[in-house]
C-alpha cells in the first residue's frame, strides 16, 4: 500500500511540474506576442515618427504621410545617418526661415526653373499627390538625425515620385547613397535624386514603356 501511495505521489508531482512548465511557456509567448517587433526602415517599415515631431523640425505646416517608409542612409557622405520622410505641406516656405530648413525643387531646376518662389506654386493636379514633399534630414553627432539640432534640414517640392527608397547608384564614377522615386505618369520613369554638397539634383534614370 505504501509503495501505491508513493506512485500516486510521484504521478501528482509530475504532472504538476508538467503543468507550472506549460504555465511558464504560455506565459512568455503571451509577453512575446506582446512586445512590438523592432522594425527597420531600410525594409520599407515604419519608425515612430509622427506628426508632432515632423512639426517640431520643420513646423506646422507639414503632417506625416502614412503609407511610405522611412528611409534612412548616408545622404550626405559624412558618416553619419540621416532620414527622408513623406508629409504634406501646406506651404512650405512661410516657416523656412524659423525651423532653419531650405527649400529644393531639384525635379524643376533639372529642366530650366527651379526657384521654389515660382515653383512651389505649380504643385501636381492629382489631390492625392498635391503638396506632397520629402523632409530630409541630415543627422549631427552621436544622435545622427534624431539630434535636436541636425547637420541641414531640407525640403524637397515638386518631386513626382508614386514610390521612394533609398538605393546606391554611380554618378560620375562614383557610388552614391541616393534616394530613388517610381515617378507618378503613363511613363512609369525612374529617378534620383543626390547631395552634390550643397543641395539636392534630380537625376533621371529611365523609363519602363510597356
Amino acid at each position: 500500500m505504501p509503495l501505491v501511495l508513493n506512485q500516486q505521489r510521484d504521478y501528482s508531482s509530475d504532472m504538476w511540474s508538467h503543468r507550472a512548465v506549460l504555465i511558464v511557456a504560455i506565459s512568455l509567448l503571451f509577453w512575446a506576442l506582446s512586445c512590438p517587433a523592432q522594425q527597420g526602415s531600410t525594409k520599407g517599415e515604419f519608425t515612430p515618427l509622427d506628426s508632432d515631431c515632423i512639426q517640431k523640425q520643420f513646423g506646422s505646416e507639414f503632417t506625416r504621410v502614412t503609407g511610405y517608409p522611412t528611409l534612412t542612409g548616408d545622404f550626405d557622405n559624412d558618416g553619419v545617418e540621416d532620414l527622408a520622410v513623406v508629409a504634406r505641406g501646406k506651404n512650405p516656405l512661410i516657416d523656412a526661415d524659423e525651423h532653419h530648413f531650405r527649400v529644393l525643387d531639384p525635379y524643376d531646376e533639372f529642366f530650366g526653373v527651379g526657384d521654389p518662389k515660382i515653383t512651389s506654386q505649380f504643385g501636381a493636379i492629382d489631390p492625392e499627390h498635391k503638396g506632397l514633399v520629402l523632409l530630409i534630414i541630415h543627422g549631427a553627432g552621436a544622435d545622427a538625425w534624431r539630434a535636436e539640432t541636425p547637420k541641414a534640414k531640407f525640403v524637397i517640392i515638386n518631386l513626382p515620385f508614386k514610390q521612394v527608397a533609398v538605393k546606391h547608384v554611380q554618378i560620375k564614377k562614383k557610388l552614391v547613397t541616393a534616394i530613388y522615386s517610381e515617378e507618378t505618369g503613363a511613363a512609369e520613369s525612374t529617378s534620383v535624386i543626390v547631395f552634390d554638397g550643397k543641395k539636392y539634383k534630380y537625376q533621371p534614370m529611365g523609363s519602363n514603356l510597356n
